[in-house]
């Protein structure tokens, strides 16, 4: 098959090189799930060889959608947030979708002021919104769009929603920290009005107080950046009795780490420290961070995978949230025990 040039192939030459229908080339490229994944990679396959390019504006006509999915994030800036959008983005890429990308800020009004701005542009959204209110997300998201909210739970809005289980991560990493024979545990919290935040802090108190018997566990200030791990460093040394740390997020614990050391802190022999959301970062600094993965990316592919199934099935009903466990990811700035590796 001998390529062509970048745009001049259409969809019907696709469908002769890979011998099907012209239906069944448009399923394939759009990844419906009735698409065997013989035909499937049989139609890419012949897509690639003949460099085609799907004409955007003529299948928008032909099917009144704009082929655009909005998604709008507390930030954009940041390891966890970029893992977030590339995962999305390798979802949307392969049914040939663009993404128009939105930043709240974790403020109400932005958040508002961003949906509102997506209406009649896009398809469909995906919203993380951990700051906001429930309720309040709701009364700002369209009537009659498809949504998808990442990371809260929206109980008959009609909406599907993914909701990572917080409480339950932070109990596995106060269980591990004790299993490596830490006694004295601290916290670095999230910020305050983080709902993510909030059910970390939560599960680590709960946790400390049926493992350890510590009815009043030290949690410091945080707000998921360097600056407040590094001031947890600070006043980790000036105690000097704490031999366990849970962070809420893993740039919180990296920086935390960095400091202790730095200071003449040995980690883990005396601080193991454990973070959350394993970040790709996590798995390179020295020593490597332990962490509650949650596989970030993913939660972006698979939070894209259900918004499609909502815009090519607008009655279909939301159904429960899907919820990711995170998972117990144990490296060197938390092995005391010998207890596994990942």
């Amino acid at each position: 098959m001998r390529p062509v040039a970048i745009g001049t192939a259409t969809i019907r030459d696709v469908a002769r090189a890979a011998e099907v229908s012209v239906a069944s080339a448009s399923r394939a490229l759009n990844g419906h799930h009735s698409v065997t994944p013989a035909t499937r990679e049989r139609v890419l396959s012949a897509a690639q060889a003949l460099n085609y390019v799907p004409h955007l504006g003529a299948r928008s006509l032909s099917t009144r959608r704009s082929n655009t999915i909005g998604v709008v994030l507390p930030d954009l800036f940041g390891e966890f947030f970029s893992e977030i959008i590339r995962g999305i983005d390798r979802a949307a890429h392969r049914r040939g979708l663009q993404l128009l990308l939105s930043n709240m800020h974790g403020n109400a009004d932005e958040t508002a002021l961003a949906i509102r701005a997506m209406r009649g542009r896009v398809d469909g959204l995906l919203v993380m919104s951990p700051e906001i209110d429930a309720d309040v997300l709701v009364a700002n998201l369209p009537t009659g769009l498809p949504a998808v909210v990442m990371g809260a739970r929206l109980d008959g809005a009609g909406h599907a929603s993914i909701v990572i289980d917080n409480h339950a991560g932070a109990w596995a990493a106060v269980e591990h920290l004790v299993a490596q024979g830490c006694t004295r545990l601290a916290h670095i919290a999230g910020p305050a009005d983080n709902a993510d935040a909030l059910e970390r802090a939560r599960g680590f108190r709960e946790a400390a107080r049926a493992l350890l018997g510590d009815e009043t566990p030290l949690v410091l200030p945080g707000d998921f950046s360097e600056e407040a791990g590094v001031a947890a460093a600070g006043a980790l040394r000036a105690r000097g009795d704490i031999d366990g740390v849970f962070s809420a997020n893993d740039i919180m614990a990296i920086a935390c780490m960095v400091s202790l050391i730095e200071g003449g802190v040995a980690v883990p022999e005396k601080v193991a420290i454990i973070g959350f959301d394993d970040v790709p970062i996590a798995r390179f600094v020295t020593p490597r961070l332990s962490t509650m993965g949650i596989r970030i990316a993913d939660l972006g592919a698979r939070a894209l995978d259900r918004l499609i199934e909502a815009i090519d099935d607008p009655a279909a009903p939301a159904g429960e949230p899907d919820h990711l466990m995170p998972e117990l990811l144990v490296r060197a700035s938390s092995l005391r025990a010998g207890d596994g590796g990942g």
